[in-house]
């Protein structure tokens, strides 16, 4: 009896250890498999703006080896490539060069044409140098100095392969290998029939002037630069502008256009459309010898989540533009002049707008860091509301033009820091005739001097304040406004007033 019981023991103990065993063995063997691929296996009718998606059986870790790899199943070709060893961009900021200044001549607009297709990412545009650094590049826009950018964004199980822009053409048939090392746990993908997909037969017909984005893959693009590189440069007049609408859906990429007339961006909600990119200042700096934008027409910044540089007459409605990563960057930038924007949601970190022209702003939404609206106006803004953790604007317009208005707006503190706005020395440049203008505003944990450092050299700006309360109504304290900070007497500044409420004298259209 106790030799049987003993037996039974070794026996339990015997297949106890199998079992463990045999689980330890498949844990080790276990590996990351697709549940589901967008483009399907096989689809028909795809965007040549698609992005390449995956659904994986478990979360996703991103390798740095092997490529990614877009071929032609009919001629074989190799379409399109994605080297997982190069790094998406820089990670630590670049001292500012000594001699950098402004570029002498004003940039070089080159019309759309320049594409990854048929131009190596890092040819010199205008006066910078050639891009020698050893990053992923992409040509957005038309820009040839190149955008760095994450070939490979993962969000838990998904996983979303961005190729190179404007690489995929319409009625043609294509296949994706994936090389082992991509992703961590994945064994890739081989051969010409795991992965292949057919885009649209032709591109949408351009007389219809209407232009409809859906991440899902059901309108004429999927993203919003796949619509805004098919809007032709400059057209000529508002009847032969073109309106693209914007479904609610998720879109993470990083929009730069240029050279656009006539255009209306309208999302199907604020909330629901989501335009945002893990950009900024170190990720995409400027050329380490040319400062940015200072003068109208210079090398424009990359540092945005979405830009429209050297754009008129454009109108953005409905939409949200978020940049997700820490240090400066914008989440929209914008050049140009006779721009509106409606209904907007802009988040940024540091400068969350800058506006260099004339802008009309109604019921947007701006949340920043500090110095957080940023431009050289005019920018009228109209029932918007501004929250930020340090100074709401730094202003640098010129004599030529007014600079920012604020009317019935709400202005939200986040921090001590919180001041109306600055006017420091900046690099040995100071802007003498800043304004800013506060009519009807509602201000909210902001400390009474209002605002923070002016330099010396900026005491001829016009900074004009009138009927300022707080969230109930109630008049705030303006006796330990700066000096400049003048306030508007109600009938002795009538006129004044009038004139500062009226956005057509503001920005001049």
């Amino acid at each position: 009896m106790i030799k049987d019981m003993n037996m039974k023991t070794r026996m339990k103990e015997w297949l106890l250890t199998l079992v463990m065993t045999a689980n330890t063995v498949c844990v080790c063997q276990a590996q990351n498999t697709v549940s589901r691929l967008s483009p399907e296996n096989g689809a028909t009718e795809v965007n040549i703006d698609t992005h390449l998606t995956m659904t994986m059986s478990d979360d996703v870790v991103i390798g740095q080896r092997g490529f990614v790899s877009v071929y032609d199943k009919k001629t074989g070709r190799l379409v399109d490539r994605l080297d997982m060893s190069i790094p998406a961009g820089p990670t630590k900021g670049q001292p500012n060069h000594p001699a950098a200044q402004y570029t002498p001549v004003p940039y070089r607009y080159r019309s759309q044409d320049i594409t990854n297709r048929n131009t190596k990412a890092g040819t010199p545009s205008g006066v910078n140098a050639w891009d020698t650094g050893r990053y992923q590049l992409d040509i957005i826009g038309g820009f040839s100095d190149g955008f760095h950018f994450y070939p490979i964004i993962a969000h838990g199980r998904l996983l979303t392969i961005y190729l190179h822009h404007n690489m995929l053409e319409y009625g043609h048939e294509y296949y994706v290998t994936i090389d082992k090392g991509v992703v961590e746990g994945f064994d890739g993908m081989k051969g010409k029939k795991a992965w292949t997909f057919c885009t649209k037969e032709t591109a949408p017909d351009r007389s219809q002037r209407l232009l409809t984005v859906s991440a899902d893959g059901k309108g004429d693009f999927s993203t919003v630069q796949g619509a805004m590189d098919f809007i032709p440069d400059s057209v000529a007049s508002a009847q032969d502008g073109y309106r693209v609408l914007v479904k609610n859906g998720d879109y993470e990429e990083l929009v730069y256009f240029r050279n656009k007339r006539f255009v209306t961006i309208e999302g199907e909600s604020r909330e629901g459309v989501v335009v945002h990119y893990p950009n900024n200042e170190v990720f995409n700096p400027h050329p380490a010898d040319i400062k940015t934008n200072e003068v109208k027409g210079t090398f424009p910044s990359r540092r945005a989540a979405f830009a429209a540089d050297n754009c008129s007459d454009l109108t953005l409605r409905n939409l949200t533009l978020r940049t997700d990563c820490k240090g400066q960057a914008e989440g929209l930038l914008v050049n140009g002049e006779r721009n509106y924007f409606e209904n907007v949601h802009i988040i940024g970190d540091g400068d969350a707008l800058q506006a260099n022209g004339s802008c009309y702003w109604m019921d947007c939404r701006i949340d920043g860091g500090g110095d957080t609206i940023l431009g050289r106006g005019p920018s009228f803004f109209n029932h918007c509301t501004i929250t930020s953790y340090g100074a709401f604007m730094w202003i640098r317009n010129t004599e030529e033009n007014h600079g920012n208005v604020f009317v019935d707006c709400h202005l939200k503190g986040l921090s001590e820091y919180a001041e109306i706005g600055r006017l420091p020395d900046n690099k040995g440049k100071n802007y003498p005739h800043a304004e800013c203008v506060l009519l009807n505003c509602t201000l909210e944990d902001i400390p009474a001097r209002g605002w923070g450092t002016i330099d010396d050299g900026a005491k001829t700006a016009t900074i004009l304040e009138f009927n300022s309360h707080d969230a109930d109504g109630k008049p705030v304290d303006t006796s330990g406004r700066n000096p400049l900070m003048r306030q508007l007497d109600p009938i002795r500044d009538a006129e004044l007033i009038g004139r500062y409420s009226d956005s057509h004298w503001v920005t001049g259209w």
